[in-house]
């Protein structure tokens, strides 16, 4: 390596998991809001809309024969691929009965596997890595603690850091547009 590129930091990578069941939710329309005004510069970023990389329910074989998991394929091989690839992963996920919506929750289930895969150092390629979410709420009482804590808790468990929850309201698509709360808020959100 050239001494004009020792030391140079690599960019960030975001992955945008997209976690509603409605395209261009108003999570997705904050997260990317978020994303034009508030990513370091030169941060590269992918958006996969989870619904469209549907995963098995989740098998839990720990105590099953001898205990392996199988190699991942498909839509499985994707987001493992995505997620190790990534330094920052952004939950972009509407709250749904105080927590995850169900996609979000299997993703997260299927990280059991990925972190008994042989060939894989999945907790070692996360850490130091960051976590962040960005959720629509209906209500005006801002009560995401459960869908927070899941994922404050994911990013302690796997050595991450805690980017943060960009909270905003609303229930018809587009009402977060009116939030200015959540506006001013997300025009620093990633900078943080």
């Amino acid at each position: 390596m050239d001494d004009q590129h020792a030391g140079a930091e690599a960019p960030r990578k975001f992955l945008f998991l997209l976690a509603s069941s409605r395209a261009d939710g108003n999570s997705e329309q904050l997260a990317r809001l978020a994303a034009a005004a508030s990513l370091p510069p030169g941060a590269e970023q992918r958006w996969l809309r989870l619904g469209d990389h549907p995963l098995p329910p989740f098998e839990d074989l720990r105590h099953a024969g001898d205990g392996s998991f199988p190699d991942p394929q498909g839509h499985e091989r994707t987001l493992l691929d995505a997620t190790v690839e990534a330094t920052d992963l952004v939950f972009v996920a509407p709250l749904y009965w105080y927590s995850l919506p169900t996609s979000a929750k299997l993703y997260l289930d299927h990280w059991s596997a990925w972190l008994r895969l042989p060939d894989r150092a999945f907790r070692a390629s996360l850490a130091g890595g960051t976590i962040w979410a960005v959720t629509a709420l209906a209500t005006e009482d801002d009560n995401a603690d459960p869908l927070i804590g899941a994922l404050r808790l994911t990013a302690d468990y796997m050595g991450m850091r805690w980017g943060g929850a960009l909270l905003g309201n609303g229930t018809r698509p587009g009402d977060v547009l009116r939030d200015e709360r959540a506006l001013v808020a997300a025009k620093s959100f990633f900078s943080q």
